[in-house]
């Protein structure tokens, strides 16, 4: 009895420390130190990709008879093997874990695989050992991918967004994207929105896309997600989906 009022008492003591937690935009912004430089790792001038991946627990509703998640997964097996051995590729994920506070769950993006040569089946490897738990940290996963995962690399920059909603934290990507494209014209961002029913949630992953001169696709089912790829990757295109370009 003593046990069970001591892990009571616990319990109730971090559920009151976590309400008790404040944060504010400033809490999750990530700025490049002023002197930073990017230091080519390499001489291959060619261009590098990242895919950002949604690992939102939204991410586990359904989309006809699968989950987002399951469809996203099944999509990126088939794109994965179509990327070229010699095309330098990697994978940021956001919202596969949380954390005990809102700060610790609006940090939540790992890069899981780095950019780089022959790496297809690592990265498909990475995506299917990973759960959809959290939130939607889109600001601070582009910060990372800005100033960090592309810092060792020259030229120019493709970054292939998949989301099924907006920021939720207290950021604007829209915002951030203006701001960095004012001093960069290296990163072009596709966004694909995997059926995002929600219209402010829709202008502002079409806002990253537009300000990079990227392209924004609504995907509502598997084969509209498949063709946004391969538009995205310029493969050879199966089925005509939705595409937004102004």
């Amino acid at each position: 009895m003593k046990k069970n009022i001591l892990s009571y008492i616990l319990i109730t003591s971090l559920i009151l420390l976590y309400n008790s937690v404040s944060y504010s935009a400033s809490d999750f912004n990530y700025s490049a130190p002023g002197n930073y430089k990017y230091q080519a790792i390499d001489d291959d001038d060619t261009e590098k990709l990242l895919f950002i991946v949604d690992f939102s627990n939204s991410m586990n509703e359904r989309l006809g008879y699968k989950s987002k998640l399951d469809v996203a997964l099944s999509t990126m097996k088939d794109i994965l093997q179509m990327i070229p051995a010699h095309t330098s590729v990697g994978l940021r994920v956001y919202g596969h874990k949380t954390g005990f506070t809102p700060k610790q769950s609006c940090t939540a993006s790992s890069l899981i695989s780095p950019i780089q040569k022959n790496n297809a089946a690592n990265i498909y490897s990475q995506l299917s050992s990973i759960n959809a738990v959290g939130w939607t940290p889109i600001t601070y996963s582009l910060k990372q991918a800005a100033f960090m995962d592309f810092g060792n690399f020259d030229g120019k920059k493709h970054i292939i967004l998949i989301s099924d909603g907006g920021e939720n934290c207290d950021e604007s990507p829209c915002d951030f994207i203006i701001e960095l494209m004012k001093n960069r014209d290296d990163i072009k961002i596709d966004v694909i929105a995997l059926a995002v029913g929600d219209i402010d949630s829709n202008n502002q992953l079409k806002c990253v896309a537009l300000v990079t001169s990227g392209k924004f696709y609504n995907a509502n089912t598997a084969a509209e997600l498949k063709n946004s790829l391969q538009d995205s990757l310029n493969l050879q295109k199966e089925v005509q989906g939705v595409v937004i370009t102004h």
